[in-house]
């Protein structure tokens, strides 16, 4: 099993930044990426960047050039950097790692990002 903590959100201006972590415990050698999604009231939930554990990066559209995600390897932490943000950024954003052990697919319990206009 693997647990992932996040924590960051909040409420921030548009225009602004906030960086979100994400601590993943337990079988962590399992985890072969980690990554974010977001869900926003009355929508699907949607790939905002992922890394793997050998630091290759993808991106969603909407946020590439703004976002950028990476990983502190001593720490297993991930971080989720979002700059110039905007109202439609609004979101819970989850933490997600896809791992080698079943069932291959663990979140975290999901962190709110307000963005007010």
């Amino acid at each position: 099993q693997v647990r992932l903590v996040e924590s960051g959100g909040g409420l921030v201006q548009a225009g602004g930044s906030l960086r979100l972590s994400c601590a993943p415990s337990g079988s962590i050698f399992s985890i072969n990426a980690m990554g974010w999604y977001r869900q926003a009231p009355g929508k699907q939930r949607e790939l905002v960047a992922t890394i793997t554990s050998r630091g290759s990066t993808n991106y969603g559209d909407s946020v590439k050039g703004r976002f950028t995600i990476s990983r502190d390897n001593a720490k297993n932490t991930v971080f989720l950097q979002m700059n110039s943000l905007k109202p439609e950024d609004t979101a819970v954003y989850y933490c997600h790692a896809d791992t080698s052990l079943y069932p291959y697919n663990f979140w975290g319990q999901g962190t709110q990002v307000t963005v007010s206009s």
